[in-house]
């Protein structure tokens, strides 16, 4: 009885957040009871804490002057280890079954070495014979052969300090990057070259956060990281995994705080080169016949409902957490475990849409206690949700009644200003619907907000500045030319981010390269273009090169960070002041600061009476109309307004908006 009062009592809190949420509170209720139910059942006499410790019982640890090798494998009929020790012979080392899908084998100490090559060789009970890497191996190389393999490996990196607590940051501004292709030589980018040359670059931008794509290893290159083999393996494309720490250290003390994105939605399907080869048939991690992989991503699902599932994945985010020092994870897919369908093909137009037999209640189960157990190990991780659906109580508490998790990001945004920038012109933008798409969030839940991410930026997709620009970009980025397309594309450029960092979330991301314009799609090495890296690096001399205007785009950047941080303009509430679809008008106004976008074409207003709603003194103190950012300095920034009553149109002044800019003035006295 007391455990039912809790469940409704939760329920109630997410309710009273929506009241449209009334008509399911039965589904609310049922998903909170299953979370009390698994939580109970896993944890026992112990902590969620405790029984995430997973990763320290299986997988290959010395112990004392003896060698442990673990796995669990449900299906497993016969198990030996082998590999460089023993020559890979199968009858050599076999491992012990201890009961409950668990198998054993302990060796003297001289038996392995590290740095060697294992695998396990096992025989499944429907008779399928197959050599498997160990499911939490913490390193894995490619042979020769281009096969994988585990390798026998300790940590020797040494961290700066003893202990390590994730800093709390109230505006998050994140840079999101890919370690292989970050350097600008042709080729995989590693580790060491990422702390060398683009850390620096991201601190002096002014972000206080980067978001490491690709971490966790997986066989295929150009999967960008999303097709994960295995999950406690630092990714061999990049270096060492000590080098990765390594790496982390100095985000660390540059005051950085580091994520990584987690793929806990679905796993490579390849059977020799990760997890999928643990369970070939389904029915232990993974769900078993044709619900057991998605449809479009070719990739094997997991079976949340399964106990060691769920000790396998809880434990995945401690592991990251201790062993790497990451500050949180983005969650990857979040919409995709929720659903069965995955989403596909679903407009979430309506409530009915989250509640219904379509509804993976396990998943959602899963992602309570993921949030519980990353916030329990590090009191300010950070947690952020990919989710396009909208789910009710993504981004709330678990005291709530939500799912836990401290940001969901805003994935609207960069779908409309794909669509505006594609398909409608900018005389027919609608400023009632940019400012209704931004502004729009779910009461108590914190949002990332952002234009582009590397979604947008792969091939078969385009950036917005190379939707705008296409082809003028080969010819016309340099200083001294100026021509309608590439004025056009930099306006907006700065623009779009300026309106969505200061008016969408409660945080702000950008994809490596986006800041300045970086030209082009990302396509990695494939057969259709002969193996190349030509589209897979960043061209950083772009920005550094003061010839080209891809160093006024950086400056922007720069200065428009500095801005928002300094005046704590990321989140809050806006007001709305003006709204003029016929000339393409908007203002809006937070705390003491007033915002003023033109988004015309073609026309510049001298006499635009801007409403302020104070009596007042108000100087402009933010132009994206600055020479330094590739504008042409028309307007007056040492001019100070007076905001007095005018009969007929309240309290404001009158300024000269010039086309395709944005001004924000302050209430100076």
């Amino acid at each position: 009885m007391a455990k039912l009062a809790k469940d409704k009592a939760l329920a109630k809190k997410l309710i009273s957040s929506d009241q449209w949420l009334k008509p399911f509170s039965h589904d609310i209720e049922l998903r909170m009871e299953r979370y009390l139910d698994c939580k109970t059942r896993l944890t026992a006499d112990r902590s969620l804490k405790d029984i995430a410790d997973t990763y320290k019982y299986f997988g290959i640890h010395r112990d004392g002057d003896m060698w442990v090798v673990r796995e669990w494998l449900h299906d497993a009929e016969a198990v030996s280890l082998i590999g460089d020790f023993n020559g890979w012979n199968p009858a050599s080392h076999p491992l012990y079954s201890l009961g409950g899908g668990v198998w054993e084998e302990v060796l003297p100490e001289d038996a392995l070495e590290i740095g060697q090559r294992v695998k396990l060789h096992v025989r499944f009970r429907d008779g399928l014979v197959s050599d498997i890497i160990p499911s939490y191996i913490n390193k894995v190389v490619q042979n020769p052969d281009h096969s994988f393999a585990g390798v026998v490996w300790e940590s020797a990196y040494k961290w700066r300090a003893r202990r390590y607590a994730t800093p709390k940051v109230s505006e998050l501004t994140i840079y999101e990057a890919h370690i292989g292709m970050a350097e600008e030589r042709p080729g995989v980018g590693t580790y060491a070259e990422f702390e060398q040359n683009v850390l620096p670059r991201i601190k002096a931008d002014g972000y206080n956060a980067l978001q490491l794509m690709a971490i966790m290893q997986h066989p295929y290159y150009g999967s960008f990281g999303y097709q994960v083999g295995s999950l406690f393996a630092a990714s061999n494309w990049f270096g060492d995994p000590d080098e990765l720490k390594h790496l982390i250290d100095a985000a660390h003390s540059m005051g950085l705080i580091v994520l990584i994105d987690i793929v806990h939605s679905h796993v490579a399907p390849n059977t020799g080169e990760g997890l999928a080869g643990c369970d070939p048939n389904g029915g232990s991690y993974f769900l078993a016949g044709k619900r057991g992989w998605h449809s479009a991503w070719g990739t094997r699902l997991y079976d949340y409902s399964h106990d060691e599932t769920m000790r396998l994945l809880l434990s995945n985010l401690k592991y990251w957490l201790d062993e790497y020092r990451f500050d949180g994870f983005r969650f990857d897919g979040v919409t995709s475990m929720l659903y069965w369908d995955h989403g596909i093909g679903q407009s979430f137009d309506s409530y009915d849409k989250y509640y219904s037999l379509n509804s993976n209640i396990d998943a959602q189960v899963y992602l309570m206690l993921a949030n519980e157990l990353v916030h329990s190990v590090r009191r300010n991780a950070i947690t952020i949700a990919e989710d396009m659906s909208g789910m009710p109580g993504m981004a709330m508490t678990l005291s709530a009644g939500g799912y836990g998790f401290d940001y969901r990001l805003n994935m609207g945004v960069p779908d409309m200003w794909i669509r505006l920038t594609k398909d409608v012109r900018d005389e027919y933008w609608d400023m009632g619907n940019i400012y209704y798409e931004l502004t729009r969030r779910r009461a108590l839940e914190k949002q990332i907000s952002y234009c582009e991410s590397h979604d947008q930026a792969l091939v078969g997709d385009k950036t917005l500045i190379f939707r705008m620009a296409d082809a003028a970009m080969y010819t016309d980025m340099d200083n001294a030319i100026h021509t309608p397309v590439i004025d056009r594309a930099i306006a907006l450029h700065k623009m779009i981010r300026f309106i969505t960092l200061t008016l969408s979330g409660d945080g702000y991301l950008n994809f490596m390269g986006n800041e300045f314009g970086h030209p082009e799609w990302i396509d990695f090495p494939r057969e259709g273009n002969g193996w190349s890296f030509q589209y897979a690096r960043r061209q950083w001399s772009l920005a550094d090169n003061g010839m080209l205007k891809y160093s006024a785009l950086l400056r922007f950047d720069n200065d428009m960070l500095a801005f928002a941080r300094e005046n704590e303009q990321l989140g809050g509430e806006s007001e709305n002041l003006w709204m003029d679809e016929q000339r393409k008008l908007l203002a809006y106004r937070k705390d003491d600061f007033i915002y003023l976008f033109n988004f015309s074409p073609i026309s510049s207003y001298p006499n635009f009476f801007l409403p302020t709603r104070e009596i007042g003194q108000y100087q402009c103190v933010f132009s994206s109309d600055r020479e330094k950012y590739g504008g042409q300095e028309r307007i007056d920034e040492q001019y100070v307004y007076t905001a007095k009553s005018a009969f007929g149109q309240g309290v404001g002044f009158e300024v000269y908006t010039p086309s395709r800019t944005v001004a924000v003035f302050k209430k100076i006295r």
